[in-house]
């Protein structure tokens, strides 16, 4: 992919990958006082996503869990500049904040520097009501951003009602199981990150992440905000109130989510796709995926699930790895015909 007439923002930044855990700055740039709930993934995504970015970052929230929780009264969790922007709007704000500093750094009103830009938004303000803002964004190789996606899988800010991220048969308020219809959401996960990297062949980097996994995830991160030009990360969060567990298990279940096969990680770089961490150990046959039951039950967004409702979940999940032609990323498979004529 050609690369060459990609404009920089500002002075390109350049961040090294974390070696280890050892190696970590101890500064933090999100810190006490925000009121997410006890065991939100998504509040330690803030954490090492700021960590990670550093102190010359700005940071733009869409409305949400990270938006209502990390702001009370005038004050805020936020050390960094932030800024709040509404529900859908994550790209246009990121575009709009990219824009602003290059207007600025090139009529001499602000030094040349390299500044970061990060725009969050949930699910439901990413996948669904903002998706058009943030295709369009990504569109634009002139300006350097980030774009994280922050996946409780609900719009958990509002009382848990069902999303496009929200997985096959779970029990939201817009979703709940009865006595006559057990299963009241049919649909699957929407493939946002294998969308968006499929969709938008000038976008020099997308990925997935889980901060089960924190040190591959602040690197995703640093990956990001180095490569130049607009680029996307999809981190899935595990939600205590949305799913339903004791707080205890989040980092548990978001380590289950990618043995289990259900959450790949994988980051597409320049069009190059690459399988990382667990993820690489499962397609490489190093480990073997667990069954998705180990997963599904410690929830009790699935408690209404019978042993078919499991099989079929287990079934869409084995489907992903061993028909697609990249599991998580593309999901069209080779014609039947074509592979009994080739073999």
């Amino acid at each position: 992919m050609d690369t060459t007439a990609t404009v920089e923002t500002q002075p390109g930044v350049k961040l090294d990958p974390f070696k280890g855990v050892k190696k970590l700055p101890l500064e933090e740039f999100f810190t006490s006082g925000h009121r997410t709930c006890q065991g939100c993934e998504s509040a330690l995504v803030m954490k090492m996503m700021a960590k990670a970015a550093g102190p010359r970052t700005i940071v733009l929230g869409s409305t949400g869990c990270m938006y209502v929780a990390n702001t009370t009264y005038y004050s805020t969790s936020w050390v960094i500049p932030w800024m709040h922007t509404q529900l859908g709007s994550s790209g246009s704000a990121a575009m709009g904040s990219a824009a602003g500093l290059k207007a600025q750094m090139r009529k001499g009103k602000m030094k040349k520097e390299p500044i970061n830009v990060i725009a969050f938004c949930g699910d439901g303000g990413g996948a669904d009501m903002g998706l058009s803002a943030i295709s369009a964004a990504l569109t634009h190789p002139d300006y350097n951003l980030l774009i994280l996606m922050y996946d409780n899988e609900s719009y958990a800010n509002t009382d848990i009602q069902l999303s496009g991220s929200t997985p096959y048969g779970a029990h939201t308020t817009f979703s709940p199981p009865g006595a006559t219809k057990r299963i009241m959401h049919h649909r699957w996960k929407k493939n946002m990150a294998g969308m968006l990297a499929a969709g938008h062949p000038t976008c020099r980097y997308v990925a997935t992440m889980c901060m089960s996994y924190g040190l591959q995830g602040m690197n995703c991160v640093r990956k990001a905000l180095s490569i130049g030009g607009p680029t996307f990360i999809h981190s899935l969060d595990p939600c205590p109130k949305g799913w339903d567990y004791d707080p205890i298990l989040s980092h548990e279940l978001g380590e289950l989510a990618v043995a289990t096969g259900i959450w790949p990680l994988y980051e597409v770089k320049d069009g190059v796709v690459t399988l990382y961490g667990k993820t690489k150990q499962l397609a490489e046959g190093q480990s073997p995926r667990l069954p998705v039951r180990e997963y599904l039950l410690k929830q009790g967004r699935f408690a209404h699930f019978r042993e078919e409702d499991i099989e079929y979940f287990q079934k869409k999940v084995d489907e992903m790895w061993e028909r697609w032609l990249i599991p998580g990323v593309i999901p069209f498979v080779k014609d039947v015909e074509d592979e009994r004529i080739s073999a």
